[in-house]
């Protein structure tokens, strides 16, 4: 007699922002001052949304140990663009995951398009980072999607991001929390993005995945690619909330998605 997986744990929503590239070290020090300004400014029912929801910010490498402190005493968690797999060791010009979670960092993003594309990392590379930041106490957040749009179905795009979850999942602990970044390769950086009922159906069919349903900690899925204001109203039914880019880079129009997804 088989068993039935074991229910779900609770998930809460969640949106951050990445910098990439983009800041100086002096624009970021001042976007997360003009941040936390808007934030100690809102209303008290405004702050009462807040407290229902996980913030998070991935600055560049040089700037993520200042991040951290300045958003010490915060709820807000800072991430790190990238991490190495080994703690320690001659790997020169790679990031400690260990050193990352000492100086406060608390979610590493992994296996961007990006990094996969320009630098050639695989599903394996993928996991194996993954289970570093877990082994360090910090949550992966791991970017997974299709490079091309195939058909009006689904089915190809499920298929392709299957692998990808697969690989990082059976790295970690079950019990481990572990955040999915659903990014469709090819709405990234596009002018819209992909359908809403097209991200539903997709992020849906992950859930469903068994390297999903028979884990013990929670496991999260946020949508990035062209996200911005509006859109997670459109989308709650399949994502716990959304991972921004560019649009997010204006600590205003930051804060008006944040109160967004935790009002949907």
């Amino acid at each position: 007699m088989s068993s039935s997986p074991p229910p779900s744990p609770p998930r809460r929503r969640i949106v951050g922002v990445s910098t990439k590239m983009y800041f100086s070290a002096a624009r970021t020090k001042h976007y997360i001052q003009e941040l936390l300004q808007i934030i100690s400014s809102s209303s008290p029912s405004s702050s009462d949304l807040l407290s229902q929801l996980d913030i998070f910010i991935i600055p560049d490498h040089i700037t993520l140990a200042s991040v951290a402190s300045q958003l010490a005493g915060t709820s807000i968690l800072t991430g790190a663009q990238d991490a190495f797999y080994e703690d320690s060791g001659a790997f020169t010009g790679e990031v400690s995951p260990a050193v990352l979670a000492e100086v406060g960092c608390r979610i590493v993003e992994l296996g961007h398009a990006e990094r996969r594309r320009l630098f050639h990392e695989t599903d394996a590379d993928a996991a194996r980072k993954a289970a570093a930041a877990a082994r360090n106490g910090m949550i992966p957040l791991v970017c997974i999607g299709e490079r091309t749009r195939i058909d009006n179905t689904t089915t190809a795009a499920v298929e392709e991001c299957r692998p990808q979850v697969e690989a990082v999942l059976a790295a970690v602990p079950s019990d481990a929390d572990v955040i999915l970044a659903y990014e469709p390769v090819w709405a990234i950086g596009a002018a819209e993005p992909a359908g809403a009922d097209y991200v539903v159906a997709v992020t849906r069919q992950l859930r469903n995945l068994e390297c999903v349903r028979q884990r013990q900690g929670a496991t999260r899925i946020l949508y990035g690619g062209s996200a911005g204001p509006g859109l997670f109203e459109k989308l709650k039914d399949g994502v716990d909330g959304l991972f921004l880019g560019r649009f997010a880079h204006d600590p205003a129009q930051f804060y008006r998605t944040i109160l967004e997804v935790a009002a949907a």
